[in-house]
């Protein structure tokens, strides 16, 4: 099972990743939701997901702290990149962080205690198992934010496809 989940984490990591490939440095940073989501603030969210779950939950802080960091989870800026953080900071910590949970996942057994204490209270106790699910779930939504964020930057493929779409739809106005 642990096994399982590990190979699905890090196929959905690559994934992550590879939607940044053939873009700009803008392109990869342009906001296209109303909440200003973007590629690389996609990979960066994932980064400090996966070294809290991961890491800290089970006493493994990361050896260097990424700089968008903060006390409180909450308060830090995940969802986009900084202009002083490059495309290529952001995804040489999200590797850092994939080493560093694998050697988490690698070393704990399923059922090994873990502690998340920006949790509420009562429920901050859990098991890497619990975690290793939640990061695959986190990593899996958030490639597909990325699919659709791709999409948008690529542009319409396939016009008369969309079209055949939209008019299934608009029999429904």
């Amino acid at each position: 099972m642990k096994l399982e989940l590990l190979r699905v984490l890090q196929a959905g990591r690559s994934l992550m990743v590879e939607k940044l490939d053939g873009l700009s440095e803008y392109e990869r940073r342009r906001p296209l939701t109303p909440t200003g989501t973007n590629l690389l603030g996609l990979v960066k969210h994932l980064a400090g997901l996966e070294y809290g779950y991961l890491g800290e939950a089970f006493g493994r802080p990361p050896v260097e702290r990424p700089s968008w960091f903060k006390d409180d989870p909450y308060d830090e800026i995940d969802m986009w990149a900084t202009p002083d953080e490059s495309s290529e900071y952001i995804t040489g910590v999200y590797r850092q962080a994939w080493a560093h949970s694998d050697a988490t996942i690698a070393q704990l057994d399923l059922d090994s205690p873990g502690h998340v204490a920006h949790w509420s209270e009562g429920g901050q106790d859990t098991t890497l198992g619990v975690l290793l699910i939640r990061m695959v779930a986190e990593t899996t939504q958030h490639a597909g934010h990325a699919d659709i964020i791709r999409e948008l930057i690529d542009g319409e493929q396939d016009p008369a496809r969309r079209t055949t779409v939209q008019q299934a739809a608009d029999a429904f106005r």
